[in-house]
């Protein structure tokens, strides 16, 4: 799979972040037009047991929409709907966020049941590219909450290094290094 970021703009404004291709996903960025489907996702018992509550509206979902796209001029978070390439359909969400100095955490994510086979491995690839190619940062950390034991054993087996934990969070850091020694044996998984 080669990351190849698309040509086309984000309607609103020229200056965001070309979408992110990969093989069977695109990452591209947040649109105020996807309010109610990040609302709809960020409210469903089915995806949102292991993220932080949501409360208000779907006007409050935009008006951060809105506020985000501040963030994202300033180079500071980055929100990406996750689609799939053969219909367009949103399958997901991620955010990539706290950018600073030599990392990038990444978090918010979830993909609903339109997700193609392998959406899981091919969005987190899709996201190490973006943070480690075009970022050009040196290290990933994100946490998980520690029910969450299925997304702890996917990071654990991409070889991200648990670092700490607490009473709600196991911590995890990516350097750049561990994630190319493994990139390509993922990328042949996702093809």
């Amino acid at each position: 799979m080669s990351v190849a970021m698309i040509e086309e703009k984000n309607t609103l404004n020229t200056d965001r972040p070309n979408p992110i291709e990969g093989t069977r996903l695109r990452l591209r960025p947040v649109d105020l037009k996807d309010a109610n489907y990040i609302y709809s996702l960020r409210t469903d018992p089915r995806y949102n047991r292991y993220l932080s509550p949501v409360s208000g509206t779907v006007d409050n979902q935009r008006h951060w929409i809105e506020q985000y796209f501040e963030r994202e001029r300033g180079g500071t978070e980055y929100y990406f709907v996750i689609e799939r390439k053969d219909n367009n359909t949103p399958c997901g969400v991620v955010r990539i966020y706290d950018i600073r100095d030599s990392q990038f955490t990444w978090g918010s994510w979830i993909l609903d049941e339109n997700k193609p086979v392998k959406a899981a491995l091919e969005s987190a690839l899709l996201v190490y590219d973006f943070g480690f190619q075009h970022l050009k940062k040196e290290k990933a950390v994100f946490d998980v909450r520690l029910d969450n034991e299925k997304v702890i054993s996917f990071h654990a087996g991409f070889g991200a290094i648990e670092t700490r934990r607490d009473d709600i969070n196991a911590y995890f850091v990516l350097s750049k290094e561990m994630f190319q020694n493994t990139r390509e044996k993922f990328a042949r998984i996702v093809r």
